[in-house]
């Protein structure tokens, strides 16, 4: 008797685990696709960056992400970042239900930056005066880490900061600048899970 008092106090325990957890993430049931608005940029850029991505299993999630930069290169809070397409893989490691907790992220970026060339120094040690605005693209790698955190309605936030680098236009003498061959992603996202 007493084992099968213990064998059906065990069933039940589960199956009330099982129902709480259920209930606990509702959002979570066949909900794999998020719309998501990176309100840093917006505020601190005035630049809007937008995401949507696509959850495969509880562990990884890809996406892409559009900014586009407003601000006009006579701005004193002038970001040289113009445009970007930024396809991203997630991968989760520290929550076990879908796609949430901290995660990892590989990104490629289509980026176009303008910036003001003030000149350069050639092979010979001469500085040339060369003031004019340059616009280039190019495509970066890089990595991330982050967080994202959802709640019962379906509503997500998250936070991310990555680097990577500029692949394509970095030998050029005449703009040889660091600060456009390193490349940021970053901010602090919300969304709704769908």
């Amino acid at each position: 008797m007493k084992k099968i008092a213990l064998l059906l106090f065990l069933f039940t325990t589960t199956i009330s685990f099982a129902q709480e957890r259920a209930e606990q993430y509702p959002q979570d049931i066949n909900k794999k696709h998020e719309l998501k608005l990176n309100a840093f940029s917006l505020i601190v850029f005035s630049s809007l960056d937008v995401s949507y991505e696509y959850l495969l299993n509880k562990d990884s999630s890809f996406g892409v992400s559009v900014f586009y930069n407003f601000n006009d290169i006579n701005n004193e809070l002038y970001y040289p970042k113009k445009f970007s397409l930024t396809p991203y893989y997630r991968w989760f490691f520290t929550e076990k239900t879908l796609a949430r907790g901290f995660f990892v992220e590989g990104f490629g970026m289509l980026n176009t930056y303008e910036d003001i060339n003030y000149g350069y120094y050639d092979n010979n040690g001469n500085y040339i005066n060369n003031n004019k605005a340059i616009s280039e693209t190019d495509f970066a790698l890089g990595v991330s880490v982050g967080g994202k955190f959802t709640i019962k309605s379906g509503f997500t936030a998250e936070v991310y900061a990555g680097v990577g680098r500029n692949l394509f236009n970095n030998n050029d003498n005449n703009n040889n600048n660091f600060e456009n061959n390193i490349i940021t992603r970053g901010g602090i996202s919300l969304g709704y899970r769908f």
